[in-house]
C-alpha cells in the first residue's frame, strides 16, 4: 500500500524490503567470487542476478545516505532554532530542503525500481509496419516508418536484420518485417504498437489539399522454444515460388514458405531468402513471437481493464501518434506530447524524447496502480 506524506512516497515496510535485496546483493557477490567448478548455465544466472540487482543497491543506497542526512539536518535546525544561532538555523533549513526536494525523486527511483519487471523487456523484437488507409500514400509513410526504426536502431547499435518486404513499387510500403537485437530492445519499443496517422500534402497533390493517412506498428517480444512450444501437427505449411512487384520470378524454385496456425488461423509468409529452410526458420520466428504477443496481450487487457490504463495497452486499433508534416509537429496522444520536430523523430535522434515519456507515464500508471491495491 503505498501512502503520500507531504509530497514524499513511502511504502509499507519499504526498508524491510530493501534490506532484503542488499543482502541478496550482497550474498551474491560473495558466491560469485568463490572459486567455482559447478554449473555454467548457474553462474550465468547468478551473474545476471547480480548485474540486475547493482543499479537497484546503489539507488537503495543513496536513499538511505540522503534519509540519514535529512534527519541530522533536522536535528540540527532544531537545535540552533533553541539555541538562537539563526545563522547555522538558516544553513540548515536550506540543506533540509534540498534533501526533502531530492528525497522525492530518489522515493519515486526506489519505488520505481521495485515495480515488478515486464519479463519481455529484455527480450529482442520483431517489428511489423503496415500501410493502412490512405492507398499510395499510407504505404509511403509505412516506408519512412520503417526507416525510422531502422535509423533509431543504428542509434543505439542494435542490430535491423530485414526478414521481409512488401513494396508498391514506387517506394512504398505494403508491409515489411524486421528482426532488432540487441539490449533492451523490446523495453524501448514496446509502446510503439498502434496507428500511427500522418497529416501532408501528397506529392501527386496538385491543389495542395491535406490528406491524412495511417499505417499499422506491431513490435512483438522475441520469443524463444521455451516460451511458447508450437506442435508441428497444428501447421499447414505450404512451399511456392517467390516472386517480386508485378509478379516477376525471383526465384525458380518453391522456397517461398506459408505457415498458417491451424488453431489461431495466424498465417506468417516469408519470401525473403533463397533457401526454403531459412525462409521456413524465419516464418516459425515470427508466428511463435505473434502467439507470445497475443498472450501478453490477453494478459494486459486484464490488467488495463483493472486500472484502466492506456500507456502500454499495445491495442493495434488505437491511434496512439500523429505527424503532422505542415506545421513540424508529432504528437502522441496517450501522453499528450508534442514536439515541433518531426524530421529529428523521422531521423530517430528525437525519437528518445517521445519513448522516455512513454517509461515515465507507464512508471506512473503502475505506481498508482500500486496504490490502489
Amino acid at each position: 500500500m503505498i501512502i503520500q506524506t507531504k509530497g514524499i512516497v513511502v511504502i509499507d515496510r519499504l526498508e524491510e524490503t530493501l534490506d532484503r535485496l542488499v543482502i541478496r546483493h550482497r550474498d551474491l557477490g560473495l558466491e560469485l567470487s568463490r572459486e567455482t567448478r559447478g554449473d555454467a548455465a548457474e553462474f550465468a544466472k547468478l551473474s545476471r542476478e547480480y548485474s540486475e540487482l547493482t543499479p537497484v543497491v546503489e539507488t537503495i543506497d543513496r536513499w538511505k545516505t540522503s534519509r540519514a542526512q535529512l534527519a541530522a539536518a533536522e536535528a540540527l535546525a532544531a537545535e540552533s532554532q533553541a539555541s538562537g544561532d539563526s545563522d547555522m538555523r538558516d544553513l540548515a533549513e536550506a540543506e533540509v530542503y534540498e534533501l526533502r526536494d531530492l528525497l522525492v525523486k530518489l522515493d519515486r527511483e526506489v519505488l520505481v525500481l521495485l515495480l515488478p519487471k515486464d519479463e519481455a523487456d529484455d527480450k529482442n523484437a520483431i517489428l511489423e509496419v503496415r500501410a493502412g488507409t490512405g492507398g499510395d500514400e499510407a504505404a509511403l509513410f509505412a516506408a519512412e516508418l520503417f526507416r525510422m526504426y531502422q535509423r533509431y536502431s543504428e542509434i543505439h547499435g542494435w542490430r535491423f536484420e530485414v526478414n521481409d518486404i512488401a513494396d508498391t513499387g514506387i517506394g512504398g510500403f505494403k508491409e515489411a518485417s524486421a528482426s532488432i537485437t540487441g539490449r533492451s530492445v523490446f523495453a524501448r519499443l514496446k509502446f510503439e504498437s498502434g496507428v500511427h496517422r500522418v497529416q501532408r500534402v501528397p506529392e501527386t497533390e496538385a491543389s495542395g489539399r491535406i490528406h491524412t493517412s495511417a499505417a499499422t506498428v506491431a513490435v512483438l517480444p522475441e520469443a524463444l522454444e521455451v516460451d511458447i512450444q508450437i506442435n508441428e501437427n497444428d501447421l499447414r505449411i505450404d512451399v511456392f515460388r517467390s516472386s517480386g512487384p508485378g509478379g516477376q520470378s525471383v526465384n525458380t524454385t518453391d522456397s517461398a514458405v506459408r505457415i498458417t496456425h491451424i488453431p489461431t488461423g495466424l498465417v506468417v509468409q516469408q519470401q525473403d531468402e533463397k533457401s526454403q529452410h531459412k525462409n521456413k526458420a524465419k516464418a516459425l520466428k515470427i508466428l511463435r513471437a505473434r502467439l507470445y504477443d497475443a498472450e501478453r496481450q490477453k494478459q494486459n487487457d486484464e490488467r488495463a481493464a483493472a486500472r484502466k490504463t492506456q500507456v502500454g495497452s499495445g491495442d493495434r486499433s488505437e491511434r496512439i501518434r500523429t505527424y503532422n508534416f505542415p506545421q513540424g509537429r508529432v504528437t502522441d496522444h496517450r501522453i499528450n506530447l508534442t514536439l515541433y520536430k518531426i524530421d529529428r523523430v523521422m531521423s530517430g535522434e528525437a525519437l528518445d524524447e517521445i519513448i522516455e515519456a512513454l517509461i515515465s507515464g507507464d512508471e506512473a500508471e503502475r505506481l498508482t496502480a500500486l496504490g490502489e491495491e
